[in-house]
């Protein structure tokens, strides 16, 4: 699938109207020399002077002084702390595979939230937050040709047009029909900002898609920040209308990764680490039989698909929402 997600993501490079949509993430005014080394139209703006820093011909839209990146992560790289398998094909990314195995979940809402998606619109526009490497179960996103997205990142990859802080989107309001952010919550300072922004760049009825862990441990080192309960979720998401939402990995693959990292903890490497949890990868295989609000309370993550909305949830069904948990 890589080279033709890769034509794919070159043919939507072209397009013109993305660029008209990008604005000043600290100002929000719109940006001149936008395929060249971009800088704000607002005079009296900070980056109408220094300008974006540029990396792999992608543009650097971040506010640094309101991020936890800055501005010279991006000099000669693509502004990754980290070694990324954008293809998932180290044999790191093989073992996790192995052992936790395919995100059949993530597939299974990627097909709705697309149906879903093509009853409002004709050809759906989609913002990926996160879209350095291809989600898992979400292949369908970029395999369907009516669909038109917009990947970003805090780092370039094949699969970004552009490079972004999510808790400053660097677009105008309304441009979206729909955000896919999927494991992306989890390593943001503040999840209610982005959330927020996400809420500002959706058109009337867009649709939010959402994968966030609950009992995972820490994953990205100095940047993973914070974990999510399933009524955490709901309530981070309050401004939107819930359509479907539940477990990706249930108390099995939540314990599988404690083995990993109990295995970590008692000195075991990355990849032997990996190889340790390995032979537990049954365990998961329970996940079916679990069930309920016990189910969730030791579940590995959650999801949420849902609508935009004009008005957020009432605080006071929250109780009674843990209580509906099937």
């Amino acid at each position: 699938m890589d080279s033709y997600v890769t034509d794919r993501v070159d043919a939507w490079a072209q397009t013109d109207w993305w660029r008209r949509a990008v604005r000043c993430p600290r100002c929000a005014a719109p940006l001149r020399e936008i395929d060249a080394r971009p800088f704000c139209s607002n005079a009296t703006c900070e980056y109408a002077g220094s300008g974006f820093p540029v990396v792999e011909d992608q543009p650097v839209l971040i506010d640094f002084a309101t991020s936890v990146f800055d501005r010279g992560m991006y000099r000669g790289g693509n502004g990754s702390i980290f070694h990324r398998d954008v293809s998932r094909r180290s044999i790191s990314s093989r073992l996790h595979q192995l052992t936790f195995g395919g995100n059949q979940v993530a597939q299974s809402n990627c097909a709705r939230f697309i149906e879903l998606l093509k009853q409002e619109s004709e050809r759906p526009v989609v913002l990926v937050i996160g879209g350095g490497a291809v989600g898992d179960g979400a292949d369908e996103l970029y395999t369907d040709d009516s669909l038109e997205l917009i990947g970003t990142d805090v780092y370039a990859s094949p699969y970004t047009l552009l490079v972004a802080d999510a808790h400053r989107l660097p677009f105008e309001d309304g441009v979206f029909d729909g955000v896919w952010v999927q494991a992306v919550l989890e390593h943001v300072l503040e999840p209610t900002a982005v959330v927020s922004e996400i809420h500002r760049v959706l058109r009337r009825r867009g649709l939010v898609y959402a994968e966030t862990p609950f009992m995972q441990q820490v994953h990205e080192r100095g940047y993973d920040f914070s974990r999510f309960t399933r009524s955490g979720h709901r309530w981070l998401f309050r401004q939107f209308s819930e359509i479907r939402a539940g477990r990706v990995g249930g108390a099995g693959v939540a314990l599988v990764w404690s083995i990993r990292y109990f295995a970590r903890a008692l000195g075991a490497g990355d990849k032997l680490s990996r190889l340790v949890a390995l032979p537990f990868f049954w365990i998961r295989l329970l996940d079916p039989l679990t069930r309920g609000r016990a189910g969730s309370d030791a579940a590995s993550g959650f999801f949420f698909l849902g609508r935009r909305a004009e008005r957020p949830i009432d605080p006071h069904v929250m109780p009674q929402y843990y209580d509906a948990q099937k």
